[in-house]
Parts: C-alpha cells; sequence; structure tokens
C-alpha cells in the first residue's frame, strides 16, 4: 500500500514539473507566433472530415511535432484529440513548413476543430 501512494506521489510530482519541460502551443488558426517559436512559412488548414462534421463532432488535437533545422516536418506524436479528428490534423500538419533554424526544435502545435469546420 505504501508502495502504491509513493508511486501516486511520483506520478504527480513528474506531471506538474513535467509541464515547464514542454513548450507553449501554437494555435493552428493563429498567424503570429510567440517568443522563442519557429515562425511558420507554409500553414495548411486541416480538411474537417465528414464523419466528425455529420457526428458533430468538435475539440482540439494536440500534435508533438519535431521539426528540422531547415523547416520541415521530421516526426509527429499525437498527445490527445478525438481520433476522428487526428487524422485530419497529421495530414495537414506535414505539409506545414516552418523558417530555418540552427538546430531541430519540437514544439506542440495546436488544431481546433469546431462544428463548422476547422
Amino acid at each position: 500500500m505504501r508502495r502504491r501512494f509513493t508511486a501516486i506521489g511520483l506520478g504527480l510530482a513528474l506531471l506538474v514539473g513535467g509541464s515547464a519541460l514542454f513548450p507553449r502551443k501554437v494555435f493552428a488558426q493563429d498567424s503570429s507566433s510567440e517568443d522563442g517559436k519557429r515562425k511558420v512559412r507554409t500553414r495548411v488548414l486541416p480538411e474537417y472530415p465528414p464523419l466528425a462534421k455529420q457526428m458533430n463532432v468538435a475539440g482540439k488535437v494536440k500534435i508533438e511535432t519535431t521539426i528540422a533545422a531547415d523547416g520541415h516536418v521530421l516526426s509527429t506524436k499525437v498527445v490527445g484529440g478525438s481520433p476522428l479528428l487526428v487524422n485530419a490534423a497529421l495530414e495537414a500538419l506535414k505539409k506545414w513548413r516552418f523558417e530555418p533554424a540552427a538546430k531541430d526544435t519540437v514544439e506542440i502545435i495546436e488544431f481546433e476543430f469546431s462544428g463548422q469546420g476547422p
């Protein structure tokens, strides 16, 4: 029982402390970038999936994105969001291009889908 409480306490400490390690989010619809963020050169908005639209599914999709030094998307990892919306967000994000930088960077990109489209 004591180990269980220790594990829960450790998990909470990592969760709270780990949030400082993740970069701030970028809204897919926001054209300006925050300080320290890579500027987006080419932004492609996701197509609202017909099934999600029909089912009136709305919400946010968060994707951890590794951006190469030359500005293209190297890899993506879904952090959260409806499975009905994730693929549309991933397909759009793979087409994004960022300003070049000295090295690869990792950022959290957030897409917001409403009932009328992205």
